[in-house]
């Protein structure tokens, strides 16, 4: 097993902000794991009332490991189900631009 298999738990930080963005934004909220190359992965949180967050962990396998600890945090990728629950709105669009 090389070092990059190897799966390092979350954090109390990353959990703790994963489990607040699910209080404030409904049950069950969705959680899609993005590789970001040596920086590690991103966990993608798009809540129930379609709000987005991330948590930024080390490793696509701590992403899993993170949603799995956190209660009412589902797994999913982007399909259409998930899209079309996101809700960005224009202070999010400006933030994307670099505005």
């Amino acid at each position: 097993m090389t070092s990059e298999e190897t799966v390092v738990s979350p954090t109390s930080a990353q959990l703790g902000a994963a489990r607040k963005f699910v209080k404030a934004h409904g049950k069950p909220s969705r959680a899609v794991v993005e590789n970001i190359g040596r920086a590690g992965a991103r966990v993608v949180l798009v809540g129930a009332d379609g709000a987005l967050g991330d948590v930024v962990v080390p490793s696509v396998a701590t992403g899993e490991a993170l949603i799995e600890a956190v209660e009412d945090l589902d797994a999913a990728s982007w399909d259409a189900e998930t899209v079309n629950q996101t809700k960005i709105g224009a202070e999010h669009r400006r933030k994307m631009a670099g505005k």
